[in-house]
């Protein structure tokens, strides 16, 4: 049974997600490099997390932040 809270919710998401797609519009290099860094390290914290039994939110946002800061060096030294 939906609820108002969760049909809320969802929309919520939603439109959380389009306006964050059109953020990426117009990016430098060093930007492209660091946000890629950062969804690819998200997504390998996250797995890295569930394989070893962690805490996943704990290790999506510290493989965030560790691609993050790859990203922009790997940037700067080309």
């Amino acid at each position: 049974m939906k609820t108002a809270t969760s049909t809320f919710t969802r929309s919520l998401a939603i439109a959380a997600c389009v306006l964050s797609l059109s953020a990426c519009t117009n990016m430098n290099s060093t930007q492209q490099r660091t946000l890629s860094g950062a969804g690819i390290g998200a997504g390998v914290g996250a797995v890295g997390t569930v394989m070893t039994g962690g805490c996943v939110t704990c290790g999506a946002a510290v493989g965030a932040a560790v691609g993050a800061g790859a990203g922009y060096v790997y940037d700067k030294t080309r």
